[in-house]
C-alpha cells in the first residue's frame, strides 16, 4: 500500500513540474501552473523578491473574474466566508489581489497554498446561474444542520508531503463510524476531482485508521460526468451528487 501511494504522489510531482512554466515580466516572475480556472485557462501567479523573501500574488485575477461575471463579494456573509477561506490557507486579500509572503525555505508550500486558495475562492463564489441566490456551500451547511449531522467546518490538515490541505467539514468519529472528511465542489470537473484526490491521498496516511473522504458535488444545473465520479472513486474518495445526498444522510449522521 505504501508503495502504491508513493507512486501516485510521484506521478503528481512529475505532472506538476512538467506543466509549470516561467516568464519574466517587468521585474515579476509569471508562473503558469497546470491548474485550470472556470474558463479552462491555466491559473497564473506572480512572484517578486520583497523584504528578504518573496511576495506571491494573483494580481486580483480571481476576484475581478468573479465580479465581471456578476458575482459581487460585498455582503457581510460572503465577506466572512471569503475571510474564513483565505485564513485557512494563510492568504490575505490586498485590495482585490490574493497575496501571500514567503521565504526561500517554504516557497513551495506557500505557492501551493495560494493556488489552492484561488481555486477555493473561485469555486465557493461562482454562481452557475444569475438567478441563484444562495451559495452551494451555504446549501450544504443548511442540509447538514437540518439533518442533525455534527461537523467542524473549515479544517486544515498537513499531509504526508508537508503541504496543507483544507477540507470544508470534518465529522468526528462515533461508536459505529470512523472520522469522515467532506469537501464541497460547486463545479465538478476533472481538475477539481484531481485536486481533491491529491489532497486526500496526501492526507489519508496521517489521519486515524478507517477515515473516509467524501465529495459533495453540485449537480443542480448539470449532471456530474461519469469520468469525474470514476476518478474520485479510483482514489478512494466517495462522490455524492447533491441530488443523491439523502442516500448518505444516515451514514454521515451516525
Amino acid at each position: 500500500m505504501i508503495g502504491e501511494i508513493q507512486s501516485l504522489l510521484d506521478q503528481y510531482w512529475i505532472w506538476l513540474r512538467d506543466r509549470t512554466s516561467l516568464r519574466e515580466i517587468g521585474g515579476w516572475m509569471e508562473i503558469t501552473t497546470p491548474y485550470l480556472d472556470r474558463h479552462n485557462d491555466c491559473l497564473q501567479i506572480y512572484a517578486k523578491r520583497s523584504s528578504g523573501g518573496f511576495v506571491l500574488t494573483d494580481d486580483g485575477y480571481i476576484v475581478d473574474d468573479l465580479e465581471q461575471s456578476g458575482c459581487k463579494i460585498d455582503s457581510g456573509k460572503r465577506r466572512d466566508l471569503l475571510k474564513m477561506t483565505l485564513n485557512g490557507f494563510g492568504v490575505q486579500m490586498i485590495d482585490k489581489a490574493l497575496e501571500i509572503r514567503t521565504s526561500s525555505d517554504n516557497f513551495a508550500l506557500r505557492k501551493h497554498n495560494l493556488i489552492q486558495a484561488m481555486l477555493a475562492v473561485s469555486d465557493l463564489f461562482y454562481l452557475v446561474s444569475p438567478v441563484v441566490t444562495s451559495l452551494f456551500y451555504e446549501d450544504v451547511v443548511a442540509w447538514l444542520d437540518f439533518s442533525d449531522i455534527r461537523y467542524t467546518p473549515n479544517v486544515k490538515f498537513t499531509g504526508k508531503s508537508g503541504y496543507d490541505h483544507r477540507f470544508d467539514f470534518v465529522i468526528p468519529k462515533s461508536k459505529i463510524k470512523p472520522e469522515r472528511i467532506l469537501r464541497t465542489i460547486n463545479r465538478p470537473s476533472r481538475d477539481t476531482a484531481q485536486a481533491v484526490a491529491f489532497s486526500w491521498v496526501d492526507t489519508k496516511e496521517v489521519r486515524s485508521p478507517g477515515c473516509r473522504a467524501y465529495a459533495l458535488l453540485n449537480d443542480t444545473e448539470n449532471p456530474v460526468s461519469e469520468n469525474v465520479l470514476a476518478a474520485m472513486r479510483s482514489y478512494d474518495v466517495h462522490p455524492i451528487p447533491w441530488s443523491a445526498r439523502d442516500e448518505v444522510r444516515e451514514e454521515l449522521a451516525a
